[in-house]
C-alpha cells in the first residue's frame, strides 16, 4: 500500500508542472490596438482588422481563446489620444499595437517599457521612435509608412494624368519630422518637372479652404496631399474642393479615390497590418521589439478613380491604367 500511494504521489508531482505549462500556453493575453486620424470610420479599417486577426490565427493566437483584443479610436484629437492611451494602459497590455506616426510620441511618453508594434509610421529614426531600423533599441519596432523617396513619386503620376500642370498645392503637417521630410522631397524633384509648390498646413479645416480657393484663382493647378494623420481627418473636404475647383489631386491612401479623389499612390496598410501580427506574436513568445527591426513596406499601391477622371476632363494614360492595382469606374 505504501508502494502504491508512493508512486501515485510521485506521478501527481510530476503532473503538476505539466498541468502548469498548459495553463500558461493558455492563458489569455491582452493585445491593445491604437489607431488614430479616422479609425473605425476609415473604409478600408475591416480589411486592416481582418489581416491582423488572421495574421493571429495563423500563428496560434486566436481572440477569446489565448488573446483579448482592445481597441481605441482617438481619430487625429489630442485630448481623445491622451484618454484612449489611459485606457490602453489601464487593460495592462501584454503588447500594444499602434497605427500612424502622431500617436506614437505621446504613447512611448506614456509607456516608456510595455513593447509596441507600430504600422503606418513616417520616419520612426527621424521622430526618435527608434534608434535604427536595424536595431530599434528601445520598446518600440514595426513597419514604417513609406520612404520619403515616394513624395517624388507622387509629382511623377500627377504630371502623367495633368501634363499641363505648373502649379501645385502640397497639402502637409509641418509641425512632423514627416511633413517637412515629404515637403523637402517634392520641394527638390518639382523644378525638373516644370512645377512650382505651394505649401499648404492642413491643421485647420478653414485654412485649407481659404488657402486652396485662392490657389485656384490661377491656371495650371494640382493638389498633392502628402501623408499626415490631419490629412486623413480632412479626407472628405480636401476630396470636396478638389472636385470644387476642379484640381487633380494625388493622395497617399486608397481611401481617398474611393471617397471620390482622383489618384492615389502609398503602401498596402492591410499588409502591414497582417505583417504587424507576426512581430505581436514573436513578441508574446518572449522576443523584445529592441531586437526586431523596422521595415518598410514590400508593396505599393496605384488606385484611380476613372469617374473623377473623366469629370475634370482627364484621359488617364494606358500605361497608368495597366500598372493600377485598382480601378474606381
Amino acid at each position: 500500500m505504501k508502494r502504491r500511494a508512493f508512486i501515485a504521489g510521485v506521478a501527481a508531482a510530476a503532473a503538476i508542472p505539466l498541468a502548469v505549462r498548459a495553463q500558461e500556453r493558455e492563458r489569455v493575453r491582452r493585445i491593445a490596438v491604437l489607431t488614430g486620424a479616422a479609425g473605425q470610420d476609415d473604409d478600408d479599417m475591416p480589411a486592416r482588422n481582418a489581416a491582423f486577426v488572421q495574421g493571429l490565427q495563423q500563428a496560434g493566437w486566436v481572440e477569446g481563446r489565448n488573446v483579448q483584443i482592445t481597441s481605441r479610436f482617438p481619430k487625429g484629437d489630442p485630448e481623445e489620444l491622451r484618454k484612449s492611451i489611459g485606457e490602453i494602459v489601464a487593460v495592462t497590455p501584454d503588447v500594444i499595437v499602434a497605427s500612424g506616426t502622431a500617436s506614437m510620441a505621446p504613447l512611448l511618453s506614456a509607456v516608456p517599457t510595455l513593447p509596441i508594434v507600430f504600422v503606418n509610421v513616417a520616419d520612426p529614426v527621424g521622430a526618435g521612435f527608434v534608434e535604427s531600423l536595424a536595431q530599434p533599441g528601445g520598446n518600440a519596432t514595426g513597419f514604417m509608412q513609406f520612404e520619403y523617396s515616394l513624395s517624388g513619386k507622387w509629382v511623377e503620376l500627377i504630371k502623367q494624368l495633368a501634363p499641363g500642370v505648373t502649379r501645385a498645392a502640397v497639402l502637409r503637417d509641418p509641425t512632423i519630422t514627416s511633413g517637412i521630410g515629404q515637403f523637402a522631397v517634392i520641394q527638390s524633384v518639382a523644378p525638373s518637372a516644370g512645377v512650382e509648390v505651394v505649401p499648404i498646413d492642413v491643421r485647420d479645416g478653414n485654412a485649407i479652404e481659404r488657402r486652396l480657393a485662392a490657389f485656384a484663382r490661377s491656371p495650371n493647378g494640382v493638389i498633392i496631399a502628402t501623408a499626415s494623420a490631419r490629412t486623413v481627418v480632412h479626407r472628405d473636404l480636401i476630396v470636396r474642393l478638389a472636385a470644387r475647383h476642379r484640381l487633380p489631386a494625388i493622395y497617399h491612401r486608397r481611401n481617398f479615390p474611393v471617397a471620390g479623389g482622383l489618384v492615389s499612390y502609398g503602401p498596402s496598410l492591410v499588409e502591414q497590418y497582417r505583417q504587424a501580427a507576426g512581430y505581436v506574436s514573436r513578441i508574446l513568445q518572449g522576443e523584445k521589439p529592441a531586437d526586431l527591426p523596422v521595415q518598410a513596406p514590400t508593396r505599393y499601391e496605384l488606385v484611380i478613380n476613372l469617374k473623377t477622371a473623366k469629370a475634370l476632363g482627364l484621359t488617364v494614360p494606358a500605361s497608368m491604367l495597366a500598372t493600377a492595382d485598382e480601378i474606381i469606374e
